[in-house]
């Protein structure tokens, strides 16, 4: 397999209303750093989200994750993109307050009926 030199590789935590999927997305290198993952998700001409090593944990069942090399998903499921690289664990208070509150949210949007 090619791949492809001009993207680069970010790790992903993609919420849907059911589940989570942890993977990594392409973006391209040419954007500036702090708008990769705005510029992907905001293409008005891209209708899918590929998503390479996914891992895709049902919320509601809490069945085991299941594992894929590729997936792809429709951008209209996609609720929230976070990259995991700013995820924050540690025993700093700030941090956890984030995490609770990214909780919080995540569980709030899978309560929304589209």
């Amino acid at each position: 397999m090619v791949k492809n030199v001009d993207t680069v590789p970010i790790e992903v935590l993609i919420i849907t209303a059911d589940h989570d999927i942890k993977g990594v997305v392409h973006v391209s290198k040419y954007t500036s750093t702090n708008r990769e993952l705005t510029d992907l998700l905001n293409d008005k001409e891209r209708r899918f989200l590929a998503i390479t090593d996914a891992e895709i944990a049902h919320r509601k069942s809490g069945a085991p994750p299941k594992k894929y090399k590729f997936l792809e998903i429709h951008m209209d499921y996609v609720l929230m993109v976070h990259p995991t690289a700013q995820v924050l664990f540690g025993e700093n208070y700030r941090a956890q307050e984030d995490v609770a509150r990214f909780r919080e949210l995540r569980d709030k949007l899978g309560r929304t009926k589209f």
